[in-house]
């Protein structure tokens, strides 16, 4: 399938609107059939809306423009309608049920009945295949609760395939994934598009869209920019990246001169257990130290337990405390709950944003303040001027992409999104900022704005650790870098010494190495 194939999808003249925002101006694509058909752009550029408008998530009447598919004009008015199709969209929020099983969870809403009743023999049967074709070994009586974010995106997929899928929309599907999972995810893609099925795929992974796609539409600030052929345009990272941003980016990460003072921050011989499993520990003697101004990465695969010690050392938010002890400006400290680790100057801005990070019901003002409110209050009541006041300020100075601070975070794009929570912890004026996967989900441009950020807390002689999925960003932000393999710390050294594979063969063993 290539450019002789015909088009199945043709969106023509796409103008959608919110009060005060015009989220998509005149924006035209084409697909063909068979084809990975890329959607590229910054955070809040319209990709998730242009793909909302697609799969009648906004129904027709909310937008004005033409939906062609397979030669019919569309006017979906909801999602089943579209499904009715075979138009399929996958959320990067899952839309599936924890506590239901692999087979209820396929079928939900479109079970298979015999005699007036639903045949679940018929369900786990297909299920089976279903399963089969994605290449997921697991039961399918298994609740979607004990099953990875790679095996759920699985569930997904077959689930797609059970309404007779013929468009895929794929929302930033590799974002919470490692990358063996990803590589899987991406593999059963070009499966797909094996057996004529097409898929729109939305990512801020870069390196996977140049992997797998056919074709890239690149949307900035609503509109479309323009489509690239890969194969014959010689597509590479930085060609998708100036269609982005509209600019060259020449480097990906901040000019920064390091101004690094004493140890100010240690972790001694840190034990944390399991909080279910309590012979199995997920930090072993753990040692770490940080000094003022200094950036310190810590690497490790998914499940090292990078995650599991940051969250210990904030209040103890993870697993059962065993031994340990951490000195703060030359003192052992005593940090047993979150509202110490804040009186001690910590902060820890969580890998999930929208679940641990921010409230979603709430505007940015009250997400703003919400980590110390007593800054702001008297006699326990806040003083609004003051909460609306200082959100702005963080507003202007994060350059956060919003109207007002009156705005519900929820409306926000991924990478405002982080700007909110990052102005939260700020706000607490902490010592050391613990920083668990800041650019997740989030796109090159915004990427560039919250190293930015990261590097002026250091250069205010802050201490800020950050765990990173991706060593090039390790390499690029941080000063030192400590490895992580099954709960133990098996390296230190300076970035400026470390390479990829050198950081990759002590997150894969436990055997430890001295800097080079």
């Amino acid at each position: 399938m290539g450019v002789d194939s015909p088009v199945i999808l043709e969106m023509r003249s796409i103008t959608k609107e919110f009060p005060g925002v015009k989220a998509l101006d005149d924006v035209s694509m084409q697909v063909r059939a068979g084809e990975v058909h890329a959607i590229c752009g910054e955070n809040g550029a319209g990709k998730s809306t242009l793909m909302k408008v697609l799969s009648g998530v906004y129904p027709y009447g909310t937008y004005s423009g033409d939906i062609v598919y397979q030669g019919d004009v569309m006017r979906f008015r909801d999602i089943r309608s579209s499904e009715s199709q075979g138009i399929v969209i996958i959320h990067q929020e899952l839309a599936l049920i924890p506590e239901l099983s692999i087979t209820e969870n396929i079928f939900l809403g479109n079970e298979p009945t015999r005699f007036g009743a639903i045949d679940w023999r018929a369900a786990k049967t297909t299920a089976i295949d279903l399963l089969a074709r994605v290449g997921l070994k697991d039961d399918p009586d298994t609740a979607i609760k004990n099953l990875g974010v790679g095996k759920q995106q699985l569930v997904e997929i077959a689930k797609a395939l059970n309404k007779n899928v013929k468009l895929l929309i794929l929302d930033e599907p590799t974002a919470a994934l490692n990358e063996a999972d990803s590589q899987h995810l991406l593999d059963l893609i070009r499966g797909l598009k094996g057996r004529g099925i097409s898929s729109i795929m939305i990512s801020h992974k870069l390196n996977e869209i140049e992997a797998i796609a056919d074709s890239i539409t690149i949307i900035r600030d609503g509109r479309t920019i323009e489509t690239l052929d890969v194969q014959a345009d010689g597509v590479n990272e930085d060609r998708i990246i100036r269609g982005m941003v509209g600019r060259n980016l020449a480097s990906r990460f901040p000019d920064r001169t390091p101004k690094i003072g004493e140890v100010f921050f240690e972790v001694k011989d840190w034990w944390v257990r399991h909080p279910q499993t309590a012979e199995r520990f997920v930090c072993k003697g753990s040692n770490i130290t940080v000094r003022k101004g200094e950036i310190v990465g810590l690497a490790g695969l998914m499940g090292a337990g990078r995650t599991e010690l940051a969250m210990s050392i904030f209040g103890r938010s993870y697993g059962q405390f065993v031994s340990g002890e951490i000195v703060k400006d030359g003192e052992t400290i005593e940090i047993k709950n979150v509202s110490d680790a804040i009186d001690n100057g910590l902060a820890y801005v969580s890998e999930d944003r929208k679940v641990l990070g921010l409230n979603l019901l709430d505007d940015i003002k009250r997400s703003t303040v919400a980590a110390k409110l007593s800054k702001i209050s008297k006699a326990s009541v806040v003083n609004t001027y003051e909460e609306h006041s200082i959100a702005e300020e963080y507003r202007k100075s994060l350059r956060v992409k919003t109207p007002t601070v009156d705005e519900g975070v929820a409306k926000l794009s991924g990478g405002n999104q982080q700007k909110v929570v990052l102005a939260k912890w700020m706000f607490t004026d902490p010592d050391l900022l613990i920083l668990d996967e800041p650019t997740r989900g989030i796109d090159v441009g915004a990427k560039f704005e919250i190293y930015n950020i990261i590097n002026q807390l250091a250069a205010q002689g802050k201490g800020v650790i950050v765990i990173s999925s991706e060593l090039p960003e390790l390499l690029g932000l941080s000063d030192r870098i400590y490895t992580i393999f099954e709960g133990t710390v098996t390296n230190e050294i300076e970035a400026s010494e470390a390479d990829a594979e050198t950081l990759m063969r002590t997150m894969t063993s436990k055997k430890k190495e001295q800097a080079a």
